[in-house]
């Protein structure tokens, strides 16, 4: 399953000096240490939690600061052995251009800049840091070695730039590190109707080094109808537990005990395949193979950290986990497709899908039912991510963007109203472009990690949305 654990090597630097054990005023060590002992306390305050972790220097030297090229070494050695994932460049005072772009260069990878706003200048004229001086040249040094890196304005470390800038920074590592070695499990072939889900396994794998493993309609089958038995005892009580949030009326029993099976089946494949996120063959099979459909369980699983990928889609279900990985798992993707128009709202979109949204995003005081077995309900309203990772003759993007919910006609299956900056220019990019119907959305905003994301990776574009 995806991995939201990350951990973040901080690396505090200051100017080499000459004089250093002597130097007062400009560029005085002293300040740089109080500049880092400031920050670093903060962050590790703010933003430490079960997921996230950060590796200092306070074991490199007496002042826990790089200032030489030399100490680059002993540094990469260290983040090694407790397995950083991303590297926080931050500036204590002009820095060490050559230093910070060395161990950049090393680690491969995410690097992140930023230092802190001066804020103090003395009645004799006296400064003593010049951060952000120093930021542009780390910055032209990181650009020399060709390192892709993220950046925070310089500003205050209380400042919302600071938090809004960091957040988004351990989303971008969190899809980095799950993308790098993303495992997907394809269950039956792709959708024969559906060509417009095609995907090139192959240029996947040998372009981005996602592997890509297969479960055939017989061996799915053959599980269905085992677990049918093996869980019965465990199907009667998730039918009960059904019943108190759907209305399930329409449907007998045995039916619902069938949907359920196929949650057994596909948390089965994840363990057995060791994989990420699944893509599903569904309503042209799963019927005729075991009579029943599988979106409920898609459903289901989805609130339970599984992300199983309708109509065999391989793009979508990379999209899928992009975003899950943007939210670093507080939040479950939604797999709504461009349906139809609103009716007299000409940039309000209907994002819909027959039954797999989870119930998490269900729109308080709305109905659950299932209508044609399959989950049915509005999702809750807010502001959304939407995007879609497509591969195109050879070319690789990953459009994204955000809107707002609005107000809209009820109908069936899983959906939400989508109201956009310009729908008409979107129509038209997603018709002339690469873009299927297919497009994911989570609960937030996220469009800037994904845009960061982009730097990332070689080969993949960014596209946004409202260009």
């Amino acid at each position: 399953m995806l991995d939201y654990k990350i951990k973040i090597g901080l690396v505090p630097g200051r100017r080499q000096l000459a004089d250093e054990a002597t130097r007062k005023g400009i560029f005085e060590p002293e300040k740089a240490r109080e500049n880092k002992d400031r920050a670093i306390k903060y962050i590790i305050e703010r933003f430490s939690d079960a997921d996230t972790e950060f590796v200092d220097l306070e074991w490199l030297n007496d002042e826990g600061l790089l200032s030489r090229v030399e100490q680059c070494e002993r540094i990469k050695r260290e983040f090694e052995k407790r397995g950083v994932d991303a590297v926080f460049l931050i500036n204590c005072n002009f820095g060490n251009e050559e230093a910070m772009g060395q161990i950049a260069k090393m680690m491969k990878l995410p690097v992140l800049l930023w230092g802190p706003q001066d804020t103090v200048f003395e009645d004799n004229g006296i400064r003593y840091t010049d951060c952000q001086c120093g930021l542009f040249a780390v910055s032209k040094q990181l650009r020399r070695y060709k390192i892709p890196f993220s950046y925070i304005e310089n500003c205050r470390i209380e400042d919302m730039s600071f938090s809004d800038g960091f957040k988004q920074f351990l989303s971008v590592v969190c899809m980095v590190k799950n993308f790098k070695k993303l495992r997907i499990t394809q269950v039956g072939t792709r959708l024969n109707p559906f060509k417009s889900v095609m995907a090139n396994e192959l240029e996947l794998t040998e372009r981005f080094g996602i592997n890509i493993s297969t479960v055939n309609m017989t061996i799915m089958a053959e599980k269905l109808n085992r677990l049918l038995g093996e869980k019965s005892f465990e199907l009667e009580a998730d039918i009960d537990r059904l019943k108190k949030i759907y209305d399930t009326a329409d449907i007998d029993d045995e039916t619902l005990k069938k949907m359920l099976t196929f949650v057994y089946a596909y948390i089965e494949v994840f363990e057995e395949t060791n994989a990420d996120v699944l893509l599903s063959e569904c309503w042209t099979c799963m019927p005729q193979a075991f009579g029943a459909n599988p979106c409920l369980a898609m459903s289901i699983l989805y609130d339970m950290g599984y992300i199983v990928t309708c109509e065999s889609d391989m793009h979508g279900a990379i999209t899928q986990a992009l975003l899950r990985c943007a939210a670093r798992g507080h939040e479950a993707p939604l797999f709504g497709e461009f349906t139809t128009r609103h009716p007299s709202n000409r940039n309000a979109e209907l994002l819909w899908h027959c039954g797999p949204f989870p119930y998490s995003v269900k729109k308080e005081g709305e109905e659950a039912r299932l209508f044609n077995t399959k989950p049915s309900f509005r999702v809750r309203d807010g502001h959304y991510t939407i995007a879609r990772f497509q591969g195109d003759r050879g070319r690789y993007t990953l459009l994204g963007g955000e809107f707002d919910t609005t107000d809209g006609p009820h109908t069936f299956g899983t959906y939400m109203w989508a109201e956009f900056e310009d729908l008409p220019r979107l129509e038209r990019k997603m018709i002339e472009g690469p873009y299927i119907h297919h497009m994911s959305e989570i609960y937030g905003g996220y469009a800037g990690a994904l845009k960061e994301f982009c730097k990332y990776l070689p080969g993949l574009e960014y596209d946004d949305i409202n260009s």
